[in-house]
């Protein structure tokens, strides 16, 4: 057994001027946060536990070897006189004082985070707010408010997260589901599978077993129909407070209230603009072979056309536009042009003619006009609206050539149009520019036997990436009708723009693998990588380790280990070093506080990570 020995103890009032931190107190690393937080709990509550200090010899005052996190906050409370003076236990000799200072340090132990929530979730219930919760506990609002949000687990989810048998984010899963039992048997699932491993459950996957049907609030029909549509007929929603996403879980009801609505919407649209008919779709793209599919014939814009001043300034603002060199009011003077090219319906169109509506994968309505129904065919090709189609009926007679003849006059047919081509220069790279430019449905259009595969040239984070918007703006090509037509409308636009697409969509595939072709190119173009890129906390710090972080934060200032400044950044937490190297980089006043001669100045801007250079 092991014998107690009493510790004589003497309470005396100090003055706060006369504390410090005790150089035995080990805590030295603290978060000013969270010493805010307790500066608000000990002003509500008070001081509930006195500091405990030792006189240190050669020094005046009392150094404070047990409470260094409650000093700190009594410093931030000097304005109200009541802890101007504190209650401080007294050590009688170095000895007892590094006792206490291990002591207490040692039996300081942090709640289990299912411990919070059950506790904060108790105390909300008491009528509590998050403030007042934050403030009994000395943590953050923002703390509070996450482990709420888990307050609503059953109780057995929380005993696995408690017994380490699921982990946090597992655990942040179960927070959509309302079914007991269906929680309990898959919670079972999860704990056989762990934490970790290939058997182990993913987020996504142990939610569409807790919500099989459900439909998520991005799914394109519910962003359409909308939350108050679908519950005003009846439809239940849940959350996933984790994605900030809203759950749809009657997905028949939903289908319902968007075919309605759909529906209401092409019928409206077709009044409004004189159209025939409107009929609404629920599939979420129309493909040519859709159309085809319903044997409708198809209408199109009666094309506009420029005079030669308007054709030269046409050309004059699009190439503004491509630069990014346009001004609003150049934008909306090349906008109402275009839209003179681009043509109109005519009255007489739209009398034989309707409409369609989709959704497309974003939620928003598409359209596509000028359709003419099967049973409407006769009469507009009557009217001269509609071209009589060339496709008979009757089951077509076999053709006397063979496939093998076939082929060989296919081939003649391709040699005479290449010997016609090769004579017309811009003819044949603004054909090519307008292949590499569209796409029809799902078809490539194979004018030339060359496609550009996508070539990722974007990081999956943007921050502090800036591509050349002539590599990432789209080309504002509308389909008009059959390729002969798209193709006919796309050269109204001149040679010149079609350089431009060009030139655009093959540098957008520049992916030069041989090292000295590269740098050749690179000082030819004179290249700098952080014209494009700046390192930030997101695109880089944060994902490489601290002692890394660590190491550049002294090489770029050229510090020593044992400098106060490099020790000052060690001591920080992984986040905030990141955050400190982002503003280094970033921050001229940062810099400018830091001292940084010209030379790390220039250190700095070029800087680049191992392997871009």
């Amino acid at each position: 057994m092991t014998k107690q020995v009493t510790i004589p103890q003497v309470t005396e009032t100090v003055t706060f001027a006369d504390l410090y931190v005790s150089p035995l107190n080990p805590r030295t690393v603290v978060s000013e946060e969270e010493i805010a937080a307790l500066a608000e709990n000990i002003k509500v509550a008070g001081l509930i536990h006195n500091l405990a200090g030792y006189r240190h010899e050669g020094k005046d005052g009392v150094g404070v070897v047990a409470g260094g996190r409650r000093l700190r906050a009594l410093a931030l409370l000097q304005d109200d006189p009541r802890f101007q003076t504190v209650q401080v236990q007294i050590a009688e000799d170095e000895e007892t004082a590094k006792i206490w200072a291990t002591s207490e340090n040692a039996q300081r132990r942090d709640l289990h985070p299912a411990d919070e929530i059950r506790d904060y979730g108790a105390l909300e219930k008491t009528g509590l707010t998050a403030s007042q919760i934050a403030v009994a506990y000395g943590v953050t609002e923002k703390k509070v408010y996450r482990r709420l949000a888990l307050a609503g687990l059953h109780g057995a989810v929380l005993d696995a997260f408690k017994a380490s048998e699921i982990s946090m984010s597992q655990a942040e899963a179960f927070t959509i589901s309302n079914d007991e039992k269906l929680t309990l048997e898959v919670l079972e699932a999860v704990k056989a599978g762990g934490t970790t491993g290939w058997n182990a459950m993913s987020d996504y996957q142990i939610k569409q077993a807790l919500k099989p049907d459900h439909i998520k609030g991005s799914d394109r029909r519910a962003v359409f129909v909308g939350v108050e549509a679908y519950q005003a007929a009846g439809g239940r929603i849940s959350g996933d407070l984790f994605e900030d996403e809203t759950l749809f879980d009657d997905p028949e009801i939903l289908d319902e209230v968007f075919r309605a609505k759909i529906q209401k919407a092409a019928t409206e649209y077709a009044e409004a603009e004189g159209w025939t008919w409107g009929e609404g779709l629920e599939t979420d793209y129309l493909y040519s072979g859709d159309i085809d599919e319903r044997n409708m014939g198809r209408i199109y814009k009666v094309e506009g056309e420029f005079t030669e001043e308007e054709g030269e300034r046409y050309e004059e603002l699009a190439e503004l536009h491509n630069g990014d060199a346009l001004d609003d009011e150049g934008q909306t003077e090349l906008e109402a042009l275009q839209e003179k090219l681009d043509g109109a319906f005519t009255d007489e169109q739209k009398a034989h003619a309707g409409i369609l509506f989709y959704v497309g994968h974003s939620g928003k309505l598409q359209i596509m006009e000028g359709l003419v129904r099967s049973e409407d065919r006769e009469a507009a090709e009557a009217a001269g609206i509609l071209a009589k189609s060339a496709h008979k009926q009757e089951k077509p007679k076999k053709s006397p050539i063979s496939d093998k003849l076939r082929g060989d006059l296919d081939r003649i047919v391709t040699g005479a149009r290449q010997n016609a081509l090769v004579n017309d220069p811009t003819l044949a790279l603004d054909l090519l520019a307008f292949q590499l430019s569209q796409s029809q449905g799902w078809q490539r259009i194979h004018a030339y036997d060359v496609t550009l595969p996508y070539l990722p040239n974007e990081p999956e984070t943007e921050t502090g990436f800036a591509l050349d918007k002539r590599l990432t703006l789209p080309d504002p090509v509308e389909k008009k009708g059959t390729l002969a037509d798209d193709f006919k409308a796309f050269r109204k636009r001149g040679h010149k723009r079609s350089m431009d697409l060009l030139v655009r969509r093959l540098v957008g595939q520049l992916n030069i693998s041989d090292a000295d072709l590269g740098g050749l190119i690179d000082e030819l173009t004179k290249k700098d990588t952080r014209d494009t890129f700046t390192p930030t906390a997101e695109n880089f710090f944060d994902r490489v380790g601290g002692p890394y972080l660590v190491a550049l934060w002294n090489d770029l200032l050229d510090l020593t280990p044992d400098h106060d400044a490099a020790k000052a950044f060690a001591a920080l937490k992984k986040g905030e070093k990141a955050k400190k190297m982002e503003q280094l980089f970033s921050d001229k006043a940062v810099r400018s506080a830091l001292g940084v001669t010209e030379a790390q100045e220039a250190r700095i801007a070029a800087w680049l990570p191992e392997g871009m250079v």
